[in-house]
Parts: C-alpha cells; sequence; structure tokens
C-alpha cells in the first residue's frame, strides 16, 4: 500500500463516521424519526404545562397503544378501542387502519417534506448526552417544537410550544423496543 493510502484511510473512516453529523439539521432530524418508526416498543410521557396535565403511553408495533389519562385508561389494539372510565370497560370499533394512520411512510414523507430544522448544539435529558434541534412545520405556523436526539439515535424529549396554546408541551421517549411492554386488551 502507498504511503498516501495509508494516510487516506483514517481520513475516510472518519468522514464516514460523522456523515450523519454533516448531513445536516434536517436529516439528523429525518433519521431520528426514521429510525423511531422501526421500533418495536416504547414509553412515552407527555405533560401539557399549560393544562397541569401528564399522559403515559405504550407502544408495542404493529397496532398496540395504551394510553393513561387523568380520565381514565383507554386501549387501541387492531381497529378495536378499549375505553376504561371509572371502573367501566367499554369496547367500541374505530375506522379501519386507524393506528396504521401515524405509522404510514407516505404519509410521514409528505409531513416530512414540510418540516425545517436547525442544529443547536449540545443538551442533556435526564443526564443523558444528546444533540438539540429546533424544527418547524410549514402546516403548524406558530408553532416550534425543540427535539433532543440521544446517542443512540433515537428521540429523548420534545417540547413543544405553539402562540394558540397557553404553556408548553414536553414528550418524553424510554423503553425503546423493552420486551416487556405488553398491551393486552382489559
Amino acid at each position: 500500500m502507498k504511503p498516501a493510502a495509508t494516510l487516506a484511510l483514517p481520513f475516510v473512516a472518519l468522514l464516514l463516521a460523522s456523515a450523519p453529523a454533516l448531513a445536516g439539521a434536517r436529516e439528523d432530524v429525518l433519521a431520528a424519526a426514521s429510525k423511531f418508526q422501526s421500533l418495536k416498543s416504547y414509553h412515552v410521557t407527555m405533560t401539557h404545562e399549560g393544562q397541569g396535565t401528564t399522559m403515559e403511553m405504550d407502544f408495542v408495533a404493529p397496532d398496540r397503544f395504551r394510553m393513561q389519562m387523568p380520565m381514565g385508561t383507554q386501549y387501541m389494539i387492531g381497529d378495536t378501542m378499549y375505553m376504561n372510565v371509572d371502573g367501566r370497560t367499554m369496547k367500541l370499533p374505530l375506522q379501519a387502519n386507524m393506528a396504521q394512520q401515524w405509522r404510514d411512510p407516505a404519509k410521514l414523507r409528505a409531513d416530512q417534506a414540510k418540516t425545517t430544522a436547525t442544529a443547536l448544539g449540545p443538551g442533556m435529558v435526564d443526564g443523558k448526552p444528546a444533540q438539540k434541534y429546533r424544527m418547524t412545520h410549514a402546516d403548524s405556523p406558530g408553532t416550534t417544537s425543540t427535539m433532543w436526539i440521544g446517542a443512540n439515535g433515537y428521540p429523548l424529549q420534545i417540547v413543544v410550544e405553539s402562540k394558540a396554546q397557553p404553556g408548553s408541551t414536553t414528550i418524553r421517549y424510554s423503553r425503546f423496543n423493552d420486551p416487556s411492554i405488553r398491551i393486552d386488551p382489559p
């Protein structure tokens, strides 16, 4: 091997390792969203500071959601919703493929085409290092979101601020691909 080629190998390796960072803020955010879509399960805590409410949600692929809200717990399993309110469980049919709309690749690509992002540098979420990004969406003027992407490439937190609503909404993600998350009908 020639000396110039030997020196080029570490440089090429460095470029390949840093390719996501060189791609740009929008590409980093879209890569995190794409990686998030491939998860088999996750947990979400959503706090609405203006309303003073918190919701917990679990997801198990392909179409199982459990949402624990102040009014009660709701389960979406396929095309069926189970609502638990005041100790009573009701079973309701849903529109066909309702849960899939949130994971539809074509719809996600259309939404992503309207998203802009700006890198804000490093940050921390619950003591974990992350890269921070500000995002806007063409269909939501007056609303900005700040996303923290962890070293694992998954979103750790999103804070949404809107001029239309007082206070902000903080969404925290955890338990990525956790096999202990199960969602069964109540």
